[in-house]
């Protein structure tokens, strides 16, 4: 799976909003079939700043995504609301979920 986090400062005068401002986007590309993943987290430390955690079945499906008239749109409504050019980790990981923590193992029947 192609696995990528990205991180995005948001202006302060829009950090509480980004959810709403960036819902199409995360709603489109959640709706594409080689998605795994597309999940928005905020900074506990940076008010102004979003994780996206993101996953697409292959490259393929990366390819499509990045092709598809929804993100060729967010490239033009997102960027205003932005405090600097997002930053991001992009990796291809032989696994196509989630793995266990074992190192925090839960008991199972808790």
């Amino acid at each position: 799976m192609i696995f990528i986090t990205a991180k995005f400062r948001i202006l302060p005068e829009h950090a509480d909003q980004w959810p709403q401002i960036a819902a199409e986007f995360t709603d489109a590309t959640r709706a594409e079939p080689g998605c795994l993943w597309f999940d928005w987290s905020r900074s506990v430390d940076d008010p102004t700043e979003y994780v996206l955690v993101e996953a697409f079945r292959d490259g393929e499906a990366g390819g499509a995504h990045v092709q598809s008239a929804h993100f060729r749109k967010a490239q033009e409504t997102l960027p205003p609301h932005l405090a600097e050019t997002p930053r991001i980790v992009n990796a291809t990981v032989p696994q196509d979920d989630w793995s266990l923590l074992g190192e925090m193992a839960v008991p199972e029947g808790r």
